[in-house]
């Protein structure tokens, strides 16, 4: 039987997981790597989730579904855990982050006006065939090329940061 923390209130494994929008695996597996810290458990031996570990398996769920590496949300975990002298390394790391992030976004942005180009071109073309008109040569081929490129570009990068 678990030792440690007993508390009688609090959230159970399903209702955190549920809140969380996670599974109840994942959360014993973060528990697991230090992630989270060990919980508190019922007399019966259950876990209960506090709300303090809510607000902290919310930014987990933030950080995860931004793709940061496990190891560097351990990382993380691990100067959170030693208190306010390792806010410049917290910092760091979360700013680190943050600019993989925005290049991703740059990224995703050149593909979102490729497709947005050629969603365009597509309704022009049916647009015409509706209406008879005639076929409407090669005009696009430059623009998409270029755009095309673009992407290819950009999913060049996307490969690089993830």
């Amino acid at each position: 039987m678990y030792v440690g923390i007993v508390r009688e209130t609090g959230y159970t494994i399903r209702s955190m997981a549920a809140r969380c929008g996670m599974t109840a695996h994942t959360l014993r597996y973060y528990e697991r790597v230090g992630l989270i810290q060990p919980v508190g458990r019922a007399r019966n031996g259950h876990r209960r989730y506090s709300e303090a570990d809510a607000c902290w398996i919310g930014f987990l769920h933030c950080m995860r579904a931004t793709n940061m590496p496990i190891r560097e949300m351990q990382r993380y975990a691990e100067l959170r855990e030693l208190g306010d002298s390792t806010t410049l390394e917290r910092r760091k790391i979360l700013e680190d982050h943050q600019s993989e992030i925005a290049e991703q976004i740059t990224a995703l942005q050149r593909a979102h006006a490729l497709l947005t180009h050629k969603i365009a071109n597509y309704r022009k073309v049916e647009q015409r065939i509706r209406i008879g008109g005639p076929e409407s040569g090669n005009q696009e081929i430059d623009v998409c090329c270029q755009m095309e490129a673009d992407c290819a570009n950009a999913k060049k990068e996307l490969a690089a940061v993830s």
